[in-house]
């Protein structure tokens, strides 16, 4: 019986060398940050302001891949089916984690379920921008445009954001607008610029060097508040378009199951470069607000977006397509 003892002990003592081992490995390769969103796009960006200093802090690659499609529903499945082991993550936002499953009849995963929470990444800046053609320089003058031309003005979208706030706007003022989809917002930008599209909720990160050179004009921000990145211009609400409040947010998620060791490891290191001063400055000049999270705030926080934007979705009118 001693003799077993001795061998039972010594086994256990064999596996926590190995569990210890096992977590001290993590991560003994690159990682990869998958986004919902095209190359260019604010996802895209602001993803690689944190990807570079973690690759640091972890001393491994951390290589970004885009996924888009579908307004993100693409690159979320992926993750929800890759292995739980911390090697593949998302960067996430409103559009599959909050909108997705409103504005789509059917996904190929449970936003809640199917992920692992690390951490908030932040709040996106969205306006609402106008080719200069339009002769509208405020809200209220591009609804009376717009009704005096019936069927005449289109609103592009590159992700949920584009979808439900154009929406919203063509539902409130009882609009005729035609929508024009896209997978990604800089796609979506060019042909506003170009004139082929009237106007776009863009977010501030790819909009706003075009409202700066004069290839857009910005009318409105969408959040309730005014946007300390710029003042001046007035919100969706105070323009006219009663409740308006629109606020896109972003954050990282792994596959369900990732081992709670992998995910803290990953939330230490996220956070500290997340609320860093000088990342926020980084993220601010990009027309992010960045913050970050424990992973059951982040979790808590999927859980109240999806109820907001099934509100929002519905409100619209939209139908899931």
């Amino acid at each position: 019986m001693k003799q077993l003892l001795r061998i039972l002990v010594a086994g256990g003592v064999t596996l926590l060398g190995v569990a210890a081992v096992h977590a001290q490995a993590y991560p003994n390769k690159p990682i990869t940050i998958v986004t919902a969103f095209g190359p260019g796009s604010a996802s895209d960006t602001i993803t690689r302001v944190i990807a570079q200093p973690l690759g640091v802090a972890l001393k491994q690659n951390v290589i970004v891949e885009a996924r888009p499609g579908a307004n993100g529903a693409i690159s979320a499945m992926y993750i929800a089916r890759a292995q739980p082991d911390g090697y593949t993550l998302l960067m996430t936002t409103n559009s599959p984690h909050s909108a997705a499953p409103f504005l789509m009849k059917n996904i190929a995963y449970d936003p809640v379920k199917d992920f692992s929470p690390v951490s908030r990444l932040g709040s996106f800046t969205l306006m609402l921008v106008v080719h200069p053609s339009i002769p509208a320089k405020t809200v209220k003058e591009l609804i009376d445009y717009a009704r005096a031309n019936p069927g005449k003005l289109t609103f592009a979208s590159g992700n949920s954001a584009g979808v439900v706030g154009g929406e919203t706007l063509k539902h409130f003022a009882k609009l005729d607008m035609l929508h024009v989809p896209y997978k990604s917002s800089p796609q979506a930008l060019t042909d506003v610029i170009a004139g082929r599209v009237s106007m776009m909720v863009a977010d501030f990160t790819t909009g706003m060097p075009h409202v700066q050179s004069g290839a857009l004009r910005a009318l409105a921000m969408t959040r309730i508040k005014r946007s300390a990145l710029y003042p001046e211009l007035p919100t969706m609400d105070e323009a006219g378009v009663t409740g308006f409040d629109l606020d896109a947010w972003a954050g990282f998620v792994a596959p369900a199951k990732t081992p709670p060791d992998v995910i803290a490891l990953l939330n230490k290191e996220m956070r500290a470069i997340i609320d860093n001063p000088e990342t926020k400055t980084i993220l601010a000049r990009a027309g992010f607000e960045g913050f970050s999270s424990s992973p059951q705030e982040l979790e808590d926080h999927i859980k109240v977006q999806l109820g907001k934007w099934e509100k929002m979705v519905k409100d619209a009118g939209i139908q899931p397509e």
